[in-house]
Protein backbone atom coordinates (compact mmCIF):
# COMPACT_ATOMS: atom_id res chain seq x y z
CA UNK A 1 0.00 0.00 0.00
CA UNK A 2 2.67 2.62 1.12
CA UNK A 3 4.53 1.62 -2.07
CA UNK A 4 1.16 2.07 -4.33
CA UNK A 5 0.85 5.75 -2.50
CA UNK A 6 4.55 6.60 -3.52
CA UNK A 7 3.96 5.96 -7.32
CA UNK A 8 0.69 7.92 -7.48
CA UNK A 9 2.68 10.59 -5.41
CA UNK A 10 2.98 13.47 -8.23
CA UNK A 11 6.69 14.01 -8.31
CA UNK A 12 6.53 17.58 -9.18
CA UNK A 13 5.71 20.16 -6.83
CA UNK A 14 2.66 22.20 -8.64
CA UNK A 15 1.27 18.54 -8.75
CA UNK A 16 2.05 17.66 -5.27
CA UNK A 17 0.93 21.21 -3.81
CA UNK A 18 -2.26 21.02 -6.59
CA UNK A 19 -3.14 17.68 -4.60
CA UNK A 20 -2.95 19.12 -1.27
CA UNK A 21 -5.59 22.03 -2.21
CA UNK A 22 -7.52 19.77 -3.68
CA UNK A 23 -8.02 17.23 -0.75
CA UNK A 24 -8.24 20.41 1.64
CA UNK A 25 -11.00 21.75 -0.84
CA UNK A 26 -12.86 18.33 -0.74
CA UNK A 27 -12.65 18.09 3.03
CA UNK A 28 -14.45 21.44 3.24
CA UNK A 29 -17.08 20.89 0.29
CA UNK A 30 -17.75 17.69 2.55
CA UNK A 31 -18.50 19.10 5.20
CA UNK A 32 -20.30 22.44 3.86
CA UNK A 33 -22.16 20.18 1.80
CA UNK A 34 -23.46 17.60 4.89
CA UNK A 35 -24.25 20.41 6.92
CA UNK A 36 -25.88 22.24 4.23
CA UNK A 37 -28.24 19.46 3.26
CA UNK A 38 -29.12 18.62 6.88
CA UNK A 39 -30.08 21.95 7.83
CA UNK A 40 -32.12 22.06 4.37
CA UNK A 41 -33.54 18.65 4.95
CA UNK A 42 -34.32 20.21 8.74
CA UNK A 43 -36.37 23.56 7.45
CA UNK A 44 -38.06 21.49 4.90
CA UNK A 45 -39.30 19.05 7.99
CA UNK A 46 -40.21 22.29 10.11
CA UNK A 47 -42.60 23.94 7.06
CA UNK A 48 -44.05 20.34 6.53
CA UNK A 49 -44.97 20.00 10.29
CA UNK A 50 -46.36 24.22 10.51
CA UNK A 51 -48.42 23.23 7.63
CA UNK A 52 -50.09 19.90 9.40
CA UNK A 53 -50.66 22.61 12.54
CA UNK A 54 -52.13 24.95 10.56
CA UNK A 55 -54.58 22.39 8.75
CA UNK A 56 -55.67 20.45 12.45
CA UNK A 57 -56.10 24.10 13.80
CA UNK A 58 -58.31 24.53 11.29
CA UNK A 59 -60.05 20.86 11.36
CA UNK A 60 -60.44 21.84 15.06
CA UNK A 61 -62.76 24.12 14.17
CA UNK A 62 -65.21 21.92 13.01
CA UNK A 63 -65.08 19.67 16.00
CA UNK A 64 -67.26 20.45 19.05
CA UNK A 65 -66.71 19.77 22.38
CA UNK A 66 -69.69 21.94 24.14
CA UNK A 67 -71.27 19.02 24.77
CA UNK A 68 -71.32 15.71 26.60
CA UNK A 69 -70.00 14.69 23.51
CA UNK A 70 -67.86 15.30 20.93
CA UNK A 71 -69.61 15.93 17.65
CA UNK A 72 -67.60 16.90 14.04
CA UNK A 73 -69.40 19.90 12.59
CA UNK A 74 -70.30 20.05 8.70
CA UNK A 75 -68.88 22.09 6.51
CA UNK A 76 -69.64 23.64 3.26
CA UNK A 77 -66.13 22.47 2.24
CA UNK A 78 -65.51 19.78 4.75
CA UNK A 79 -64.01 17.55 1.89
CA UNK A 80 -60.87 19.45 1.55
CA UNK A 81 -60.40 19.93 5.30
CA UNK A 82 -61.21 15.77 5.74
CA UNK A 83 -58.67 14.69 3.43
CA UNK A 84 -55.72 12.94 5.59
CA UNK A 85 -57.56 13.32 8.63
CA UNK A 86 -58.25 11.53 12.01
CA UNK A 87 -60.25 12.90 14.45
CA UNK A 88 -60.54 11.01 17.90
CA UNK A 89 -62.91 11.24 20.54
CA UNK A 90 -60.95 10.35 23.52
CA UNK A 91 -59.22 7.08 22.17
CA UNK A 92 -62.24 6.71 20.09
CA UNK A 93 -62.05 7.10 15.95
CA UNK A 94 -64.65 9.59 14.72
CA UNK A 95 -63.82 10.34 11.76
CA UNK A 96 -61.20 8.32 9.16
CA UNK A 97 -60.04 9.09 5.47
CA UNK A 98 -61.46 6.88 2.98
CA UNK A 99 -57.91 5.22 2.12
CA UNK A 100 -56.47 5.55 5.21
CA UNK A 101 -55.36 1.89 5.78
CA UNK A 102 -52.35 0.83 7.45
CA UNK A 103 -51.40 4.58 8.37
CA UNK A 104 -54.44 4.76 10.78
CA UNK A 105 -52.57 3.15 13.41
CA UNK A 106 -49.95 5.44 13.71
CA UNK A 107 -52.51 8.08 13.81
CA UNK A 108 -54.08 5.79 16.92
CA UNK A 109 -50.82 5.15 18.32
CA UNK A 110 -50.26 9.80 18.64
CA UNK A 111 -54.27 10.28 19.79
CA UNK A 112 -53.77 7.67 22.88
CA UNK A 113 -50.24 9.32 23.67
CA UNK A 114 -51.69 13.15 23.59
CA UNK A 115 -50.49 16.74 23.24
CA UNK A 116 -48.92 17.82 19.42
CA UNK A 117 -46.44 15.13 18.71
CA UNK A 118 -45.06 14.61 14.70
CA UNK A 119 -44.16 11.20 13.53
CA UNK A 120 -43.04 9.74 9.75
CA UNK A 121 -44.37 7.10 8.54
CA UNK A 122 -44.92 5.43 4.78
CA UNK A 123 -47.87 4.33 3.21
CA UNK A 124 -47.80 2.92 -0.34
CA UNK A 125 -44.37 3.32 -0.96
CA UNK A 126 -44.73 7.38 0.20
CA UNK A 127 -43.08 8.95 2.83
CA UNK A 128 -46.18 10.51 5.63
CA UNK A 129 -45.84 13.26 8.01
CA UNK A 130 -48.60 12.51 10.71
CA UNK A 131 -48.83 15.70 13.44
CA UNK A 132 -51.85 15.16 16.21
CA UNK A 133 -53.29 18.37 17.61
CA UNK A 134 -55.80 18.27 20.67
CA UNK A 135 -58.80 20.26 20.69
CA UNK A 136 -59.58 22.92 23.52
CA UNK A 137 -62.61 22.48 25.50
CA UNK A 138 -64.99 25.52 25.78
CA UNK A 139 -63.27 26.58 28.58
CA UNK A 140 -60.10 26.15 27.51
CA UNK A 141 -59.09 23.28 28.83
CA UNK A 142 -58.18 20.36 26.35
CA UNK A 143 -61.12 17.88 25.80
CA UNK A 144 -60.10 14.81 24.73
CA UNK A 145 -60.77 15.18 21.13
CA UNK A 146 -57.89 14.93 19.02
CA UNK A 147 -56.84 15.77 15.70
CA UNK A 148 -54.47 13.93 13.99
CA UNK A 149 -53.64 15.36 10.35
CA UNK A 150 -50.83 13.34 7.64
CA UNK A 151 -48.79 15.11 4.86
CA UNK A 152 -47.53 13.45 1.81
CA UNK A 153 -43.89 14.21 2.05
CA UNK A 154 -42.37 13.12 -1.29
CA UNK A 155 -42.38 17.09 -2.80
CA UNK A 156 -40.67 17.65 0.32
CA UNK A 157 -38.18 15.02 -0.15
CA UNK A 158 -38.32 15.66 -4.00
CA UNK A 159 -36.79 19.29 -2.85
CA UNK A 160 -34.11 17.96 -0.63
CA UNK A 161 -32.73 15.67 -3.33
CA UNK A 162 -33.29 17.88 -5.91
CA UNK A 163 -30.44 20.46 -3.49
CA UNK A 164 -28.08 17.34 -2.57
CA UNK A 165 -27.66 16.90 -6.72
CA UNK A 166 -27.56 20.60 -7.01
CA UNK A 167 -24.63 20.98 -4.11
CA UNK A 168 -22.64 18.16 -5.05
CA UNK A 169 -22.82 19.15 -8.85
CA UNK A 170 -21.29 22.82 -7.63
CA UNK A 171 -18.80 21.11 -5.39
CA UNK A 172 -17.49 19.23 -8.63
CA UNK A 173 -17.35 22.60 -10.11
CA UNK A 174 -15.63 24.13 -7.22
CA UNK A 175 -13.20 21.41 -6.81
CA UNK A 176 -12.34 21.29 -10.86
CA UNK A 177 -11.94 25.19 -10.53
CA UNK A 178 -9.46 24.67 -7.28
CA UNK A 179 -7.41 22.13 -8.83
CA UNK A 180 -7.14 24.28 -12.58
CA UNK A 181 -6.43 27.51 -10.82
CA UNK A 182 -3.84 25.92 -8.14
CA UNK A 183 -2.08 24.57 -10.78
CA UNK A 184 -1.98 27.83 -12.50
CA UNK A 185 -1.23 29.57 -9.57
CA UNK A 186 1.75 27.64 -8.46
CA UNK A 187 3.06 26.94 -12.19
CA UNK A 188 3.12 30.98 -12.47
CA UNK A 189 4.64 31.28 -8.74
CA UNK A 190 7.27 28.95 -9.62
CA UNK A 191 8.24 29.69 -12.96
CA UNK A 192 10.77 32.26 -12.00
CA UNK A 193 12.49 29.73 -9.86
CA UNK A 194 12.54 27.12 -13.38
CA UNK A 195 14.17 30.29 -14.81
CA UNK A 196 16.36 30.83 -12.19
CA UNK A 197 17.71 27.56 -11.50
CA UNK A 198 18.66 27.27 -15.02
CA UNK A 199 20.27 30.70 -14.75
CA UNK A 200 22.45 29.44 -12.27
CA UNK A 201 23.00 25.98 -14.20
CA UNK A 202 23.88 27.69 -16.95
CA UNK A 203 26.17 30.36 -15.34
CA UNK A 204 27.77 28.21 -13.07
CA UNK A 205 28.73 25.87 -15.93
CA UNK A 206 31.10 29.30 -17.44
CA UNK A 207 31.78 30.45 -14.14
CA UNK A 208 30.06 33.78 -15.55
CA UNK A 209 29.92 37.04 -13.47
CA UNK A 210 26.05 37.39 -13.70
CA UNK A 211 24.27 37.20 -10.43
CA UNK A 212 20.25 37.22 -9.36
CA UNK A 213 20.92 39.51 -6.76
CA UNK A 214 20.83 43.00 -8.96
CA UNK A 215 16.93 41.72 -10.17
CA UNK A 216 14.00 42.71 -7.98
CA UNK A 217 11.89 39.99 -6.59
CA UNK A 218 9.34 38.59 -3.46
CA UNK A 219 11.11 38.13 -0.75
CA UNK A 220 11.05 34.52 -0.97
CA UNK A 221 12.40 34.34 -4.48
CA UNK A 222 15.07 36.63 -3.03
CA UNK A 223 16.26 34.33 -0.28
CA UNK A 224 16.73 31.75 -2.99
CA UNK A 225 18.85 34.17 -5.73
CA UNK A 226 20.78 35.13 -2.64
CA UNK A 227 21.44 31.47 -2.04
CA UNK A 228 22.45 30.75 -5.50
CA UNK A 229 24.55 33.77 -5.34
CA UNK A 230 26.50 32.23 -3.06
CA UNK A 231 26.53 29.06 -4.36
CA UNK A 232 27.40 30.56 -7.23
CA UNK A 233 30.75 32.32 -5.56
CA UNK A 234 31.55 29.15 -4.05
CA UNK A 235 31.97 26.89 -7.39
CA UNK A 236 33.79 30.29 -8.98
CA UNK A 237 36.09 30.02 -6.13
CA UNK A 238 36.95 26.23 -6.47
CA UNK A 239 37.12 26.46 -10.22
CA UNK A 240 39.56 29.38 -9.78
CA UNK A 241 41.23 27.32 -6.70
CA UNK A 242 41.39 24.28 -8.56
CA UNK A 243 42.77 26.42 -12.21
CA UNK A 244 45.62 27.74 -9.63
CA UNK A 245 46.52 24.16 -8.26
CA UNK A 246 46.58 22.79 -11.72
CA UNK A 247 48.71 25.80 -12.98
CA UNK A 248 51.04 26.18 -9.84
CA UNK A 249 51.66 22.12 -10.27
CA UNK A 250 52.59 22.55 -13.38
CA UNK A 251 54.69 25.93 -13.17
CA UNK A 252 56.38 24.23 -10.34
CA UNK A 253 56.85 20.49 -12.25
CA UNK A 254 58.52 22.11 -15.25
CA UNK A 255 62.07 22.19 -13.74
CA UNK A 256 62.16 18.80 -11.97
CA UNK A 257 60.77 17.24 -15.31
CA UNK A 258 62.92 19.71 -17.59
CA UNK A 259 65.74 17.65 -15.87
CA UNK A 260 64.62 14.11 -16.21
CA UNK A 261 64.66 14.61 -19.56
CA UNK A 262 67.53 16.44 -20.30
CA UNK A 263 69.68 13.79 -18.39
CA UNK A 264 67.79 11.01 -20.28
CA UNK A 265 68.37 12.61 -23.67
CA UNK A 266 72.01 13.61 -22.86
CA UNK A 267 72.13 9.71 -21.24
CA UNK A 268 70.93 8.27 -24.45
CA UNK A 269 73.60 10.52 -26.85
CA UNK A 270 76.35 8.57 -26.02
CA UNK A 271 77.97 5.66 -24.66
CA UNK A 272 78.25 6.30 -20.57
CA UNK A 273 80.39 4.80 -18.12
CA UNK A 274 78.87 2.72 -14.90
CA UNK A 275 79.97 6.10 -12.56
CA UNK A 276 78.43 8.38 -14.81
CA UNK A 277 75.11 6.02 -15.17
CA UNK A 278 74.76 5.93 -11.47
CA UNK A 279 75.19 9.93 -11.15
CA UNK A 280 72.58 10.37 -14.09
CA UNK A 281 70.26 7.60 -11.91
CA UNK A 282 71.33 10.31 -9.33
CA UNK A 283 69.77 13.50 -10.92
CA UNK A 284 66.77 11.64 -12.28
CA UNK A 285 65.74 10.06 -8.65
CA UNK A 286 66.49 13.33 -6.86
CA UNK A 287 64.46 15.41 -9.64
CA UNK A 288 61.34 12.60 -8.86
CA UNK A 289 61.78 13.19 -5.33
CA UNK A 290 61.41 17.03 -5.56
CA UNK A 291 58.29 16.54 -7.89
CA UNK A 292 56.94 14.07 -5.25
CA UNK A 293 57.93 17.32 -2.45
CA UNK A 294 56.82 19.25 -5.11
CA UNK A 295 53.27 17.81 -5.28
CA UNK A 296 52.76 17.09 -1.54
CA UNK A 297 53.38 20.77 -0.89
CA UNK A 298 51.17 22.23 -3.08
CA UNK A 299 48.02 19.84 -2.35
CA UNK A 300 48.67 19.69 1.11
CA UNK A 301 48.05 23.95 1.11
CA UNK A 302 45.53 23.38 -1.29
CA UNK A 303 43.59 20.88 0.97
CA UNK A 304 44.12 22.89 4.24
CA UNK A 305 45.13 26.32 3.24
CA UNK A 306 48.01 26.20 5.75
CA UNK A 307 50.81 23.39 6.79
CA UNK A 308 49.63 21.19 9.60
CA UNK A 309 52.86 20.55 10.88
CA UNK A 310 55.12 23.10 10.08
CA UNK A 311 58.66 22.30 11.10
CA UNK A 312 62.01 23.39 11.26
CA UNK A 313 64.37 23.97 8.03
CA UNK A 314 68.03 24.61 8.50
CA UNK A 315 67.88 27.41 5.81
CA UNK A 316 72.26 27.30 4.69
CA UNK A 317 71.77 23.79 3.43
CA UNK A 318 68.19 23.86 1.82
CA UNK A 319 69.45 27.04 0.08
CA UNK A 320 72.44 25.08 -1.32
CA UNK A 321 70.51 21.85 -2.78
CA UNK A 322 68.33 24.61 -3.88
CA UNK A 323 70.83 25.98 -6.33
CA UNK A 324 72.39 23.31 -7.13
CA UNK A 325 69.01 21.94 -8.47
CA UNK A 326 68.83 24.97 -11.01
CA UNK A 327 70.40 24.91 -14.50
CA UNK A 328 73.05 27.71 -14.24
CA UNK A 329 74.37 28.04 -10.50
CA UNK A 330 77.55 29.14 -11.57
CA UNK A 331 76.93 32.97 -11.22
CA UNK A 332 74.57 32.57 -7.75
CA UNK A 333 75.72 32.98 -4.60
CA UNK A 334 74.38 31.73 -1.29
CA UNK A 335 75.17 33.56 1.92
CA UNK A 336 74.22 33.37 5.57
CA UNK A 337 74.76 35.38 8.79
CA UNK A 338 75.84 32.37 10.41
CA UNK A 339 75.38 28.89 11.00
CA UNK A 340 72.53 26.92 12.67
CA UNK A 341 70.21 29.51 11.14
CA UNK A 342 66.68 28.05 11.33
CA UNK A 343 63.52 28.84 10.23
CA UNK A 344 59.94 27.65 11.22
CA UNK A 345 59.22 25.63 8.50
CA UNK A 346 59.76 22.51 6.69
CA UNK A 347 62.61 22.20 4.19
CA UNK A 348 60.76 21.58 1.27
CA UNK A 349 57.84 24.54 2.01
CA UNK A 350 60.86 26.79 1.97
CA UNK A 351 61.91 25.29 -1.02
CA UNK A 352 58.74 26.02 -2.73
CA UNK A 353 58.79 29.79 -1.50
CA UNK A 354 62.11 30.72 -2.73
CA UNK A 355 62.18 28.55 -6.11
CA UNK A 356 60.25 30.64 -7.49
CA UNK A 357 61.98 34.08 -6.59
CA UNK A 358 65.63 32.16 -7.66
CA UNK A 359 64.37 30.92 -10.85
CA UNK A 360 62.80 34.58 -11.77
CA UNK A 361 66.39 36.04 -10.63
CA UNK A 362 68.21 33.47 -12.75
CA UNK A 363 66.14 34.30 -15.61
CA UNK A 364 66.54 37.81 -15.66
CA UNK A 365 70.03 38.61 -14.09
CA UNK A 366 72.82 39.67 -16.23
CA UNK A 367 76.12 38.52 -14.68
CA UNK A 368 74.94 37.85 -11.20
CA UNK A 369 72.50 36.36 -8.27
CA UNK A 370 72.44 36.87 -4.82
CA UNK A 371 70.74 34.71 -2.28
CA UNK A 372 71.24 36.19 1.65
CA UNK A 373 69.92 34.78 4.83
CA UNK A 374 70.23 36.52 8.00
CA UNK A 375 68.21 36.93 11.68
CA UNK A 376 65.36 39.49 11.88
CA UNK A 377 63.42 40.62 14.61
CA UNK A 378 60.51 39.01 13.88
CA UNK A 379 62.09 35.95 12.26
CA UNK A 380 64.41 34.85 9.67
CA UNK A 381 64.81 37.19 6.31
CA UNK A 382 65.92 35.27 2.95
CA UNK A 383 66.92 38.40 0.02
CA UNK A 384 66.58 36.99 -3.14
CA UNK A 385 68.56 39.60 -5.46
CA UNK A 386 69.42 40.08 -9.08
CA UNK A 387 71.20 42.48 -11.39
CA UNK A 388 68.80 42.43 -13.90
CA UNK A 389 66.18 45.29 -15.87
CA UNK A 390 64.19 45.15 -12.06
CA UNK A 391 60.37 45.45 -11.91
CA UNK A 392 58.92 48.14 -14.56
CA UNK A 393 57.18 50.21 -11.90
CA UNK A 394 53.79 50.27 -13.82
CA UNK A 395 53.87 46.61 -13.13
CA UNK A 396 54.58 46.72 -9.35
CA UNK A 397 51.04 46.68 -8.22
CA UNK A 398 50.30 43.80 -10.15
CA UNK A 399 53.80 41.30 -9.05
CA UNK A 400 52.07 38.70 -6.72
CA UNK A 401 48.54 38.99 -8.99
CA UNK A 402 48.06 35.15 -10.30
CA UNK A 403 48.68 34.82 -14.63
CA UNK A 404 50.44 38.92 -14.80
CA UNK A 405 53.88 39.27 -16.27
CA UNK A 406 55.18 42.64 -17.00
CA UNK A 407 56.12 41.67 -20.80
CA UNK A 408 54.76 38.56 -21.70
CA UNK A 409 56.63 38.85 -25.42
CA UNK A 410 60.35 39.42 -23.61
CA UNK A 411 61.25 35.71 -24.83
CA UNK A 412 61.15 33.93 -21.31
CA UNK A 413 58.63 31.52 -20.65
CA UNK A 414 56.35 31.33 -17.70
CA UNK A 415 52.53 31.85 -16.89
CA UNK A 416 52.65 34.45 -14.09
CA UNK A 417 51.90 32.23 -11.39
CA UNK A 418 55.45 31.91 -9.16
CA UNK A 419 55.13 34.99 -7.42
CA UNK A 420 51.92 34.27 -6.02
CA UNK A 421 52.61 30.64 -5.22
CA UNK A 422 54.97 31.95 -3.36
CA UNK A 423 53.69 34.75 -1.17
CA UNK A 424 50.59 32.10 -1.04
CA UNK A 425 52.66 29.60 0.93
CA UNK A 426 54.73 32.05 2.83
CA UNK A 427 51.32 33.81 4.31
CA UNK A 428 50.00 29.79 5.09
CA UNK A 429 52.95 29.64 7.63
CA UNK A 430 52.64 33.37 9.27
CA UNK A 431 55.22 34.50 6.69
CA UNK A 432 55.40 37.23 3.70
CA UNK A 433 57.14 37.52 0.56
CA UNK A 434 57.63 41.15 -0.46
CA UNK A 435 59.12 43.11 -3.44
CA UNK A 436 61.63 46.20 -2.63
CA UNK A 437 61.33 49.11 -5.22
CA UNK A 438 64.02 51.20 -3.92
CA UNK A 439 66.32 48.80 -4.67
CA UNK A 440 68.45 49.49 -7.98
CA UNK A 441 69.65 48.17 -10.07
CA UNK A 442 67.92 45.31 -10.62
CA UNK A 443 65.34 43.42 -8.40
CA UNK A 444 64.98 42.53 -4.45
CA UNK A 445 62.72 40.16 -3.32
CA UNK A 446 62.36 39.46 0.69
CA UNK A 447 61.15 36.51 2.36
CA UNK A 448 60.30 36.93 6.25
CA UNK A 449 59.51 33.43 7.65
CA UNK A 450 59.17 32.56 11.60
CA UNK A 451 62.07 31.75 13.49
CA UNK A 452 62.78 28.28 13.99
Amino acid sequence: MTALLYRLTPRTLRGRLSLVALTTATLLMVILTVAFNTVAQQRLQHQADDQQHSRAAAVATTVDTSGTAVRVLETPHDNLLDANVWIYAGRRLLEEPPTAGPVTRVADGLARRGGRHCVTATSTGHPLRLCSQPVPGVSGDTSEATVVTALDLSPYRSSANTLLLGSLALDAVMLACTYALTRLAVGRALRPVRTMTDQATQWSAVASEERFGGTRRPAELARLGTSLDALLDRIRTVLRHERQLTGELSHELRTPLSRIIAELDWWHTRPRTADQTRATHKVIAEAAESMRSICDTLLDDARNGALTAPGTAEVLPTLHHLTEALDSPSHLTVTTDGPGLLTGVPPALLQRIVSPLLTNACRYAHSSVTVRAYRAPDGVRVDVIDDGPGVPPRFAGQLFEPGQRADPGDGHSGAGLGLPLAQRLARSVGGEVTYDPGHAPGARFVVSLPAG
